[in-house]
């Protein structure tokens, strides 16, 4: 197993804490971490329909086999177990006693967040970095751009050099047969299916719930319910947008990205490196990449996932806004591999209208050559392969 790059923190997060809560997408690799970072602790998986119906008809006799603690996975579907939790932990308060993981958004989950308060802290892990996939394949040859976004980053692609499009096929046959059950009664599965893929043809677009729903022959509030379901599940990121006092008329509704461009490819109808560069989708899903390698890095990092991106009425755009202290890092994305003029246009205009807000930023672009610039970094997407942070 290669080193994850959120490991310091999750370390030193589990020297403080009674329990340490790992959340994220199906197959990000938190199963994984847990039993390599904690190898003595017993494994329990509420997956286990004996082990889970045990955990739910008697919690207390469940967590009284495990005075040492243990890793509990997937307990969102033991969703009372954090309130039995919380007295155990109350009585020895031993840092790093438990680990939780689960496949659901904890910050939706009131049982983690109101029993556990104070007492866990939650990490969320996204799939593979561009960075930690270069690990894993080590000297060897690296994908190109349009390979890089197909694969996708899900670590089973990477460690079992899985054909993305069959791999990614089963993910969501998974996703559907298992995790719609869980969250929600979508009665309709053909039509959610064809509502997700709808979903796909808007990334790095503003959400429009009244199109989304009309295109997929369901109403606004179905529409907004299966986009929760899918926000909750770990499906798709909505981007917010930034909001000053000003008086200046600004875009407020956020941007639909996928958490894997891998599967925005997939779900596109994407099968070939050749249809991925051509698609007219083409530079949404390299912003798709680039927006979701800057959430991993802050993710990983253990700093607030807060990120925006900026729209006027005027049509002055920025992609993606970095808080940073008290300040934002303005980034534009382009996957054009030959650095434009055109490309600093936002940039400019917005330090020009918020010129105490930025602190610098730059442009990532679809090329191989960083350039520094006098008032702009230049950076390839390669640059990513070294942890390099998007600044």
């Amino acid at each position: 197993m290669i080193t994850r790059n959120i490991t310091p923190i999750l370390q030193r997060l589990a020297s403080q804490y009674p329990v340490i809560t790992l959340t994220g997408p199906r197959q990000s690799g938190k199963t994984t971490l847990a039993k390599a970072l904690f190898p003595d602790k017993p494994y329990v998986s509420l997956e286990d329909p004996d082990i889970r119906r045990f955990a739910m008809d008697d919690p207390r006799g469940f967590l009284a086999n495990y005075p040492q603690g243990a890793i509990l996975d997937e307990v969102q579907r033991a969703p009372d177990l954090p309130s039995y939790l919380q007295g155990m932990v109350d009585a020895d308060a031993r840092p790093g006693r438990f680990i939780l993981t689960g496949s659901q958004q904890f910050e939706l989950m009131t049982q983690v967040t109101q029993s556990l308060a104070g007492r866990t802290a939650v990490l969320r892990l996204l799939p593979f970095t561009l960075a930690e996939t270069q690990r894993l394949r080590g000297k060897g040859p690296h994908p190109d751009l349009p390979q890089t976004l197909l694969n996708g980053f899900y670590p089973r692609i990477h460690d079992r050099r899985l054909d993305p499009s069959q791999a990614l096929a089963d993910y969501f046959a998974t996703y559907v047969e298992r995790d719609l059950r869980q969250l929600a009664a979508v009665h309709d599965l053909q039509r959610f299916e064809r509502f997700v893929r709808l979903c796909a043809g808007r990334t790095g677009q503003l959400l429009n719930l009244d199109s989304l729903g009309n295109d997929a022959g369901v109403s606004h509030a179905t529409a907004r319910a299966w986009i929760d379901l899918l926000q909750t599940s770990y499906i798709v990121h909505l981007l917010p947008p930034w909001f000053t006092n000003s008086g200046k008329r600004l875009i407020k509704s956020p941007k639909l990205y996928f958490y894997d461009v891998g599967l925005a490819c997939w779900l596109l109808g994407l099968r070939t490196p050749e249809q991925v560069s051509r698609d007219p989708l083409w530079g949404s899903l390299f912003e798709n990449f680039v927006i979701m390698e800057a959430l991993k890095d802050r993710l990983n990092a253990g700093e607030s996932p807060e990120m925006y991106f900026y729209r006027d009425s005027d049509g002055n755009e920025v992609d993606l806004l970095l808080p940073t202290g008290g300040k934002l890092h303005a980034i534009e994305i382009k996957a054009g591999a030959t650095v434009n003029p055109d490309y600093f246009k936002g940039l400019k205009t917005f330090a020009a209208h918020n010129p105490q807000a930025v602190a610098g930023g730059g442009v990532v672009y679809g090329g191989t050559q960083s350039q520094s610039r006098s008032d702009w970094h230049v950076h390839s997407w390669q640059d990513l392969q070294n942890d390099s942070p998007i600044h």
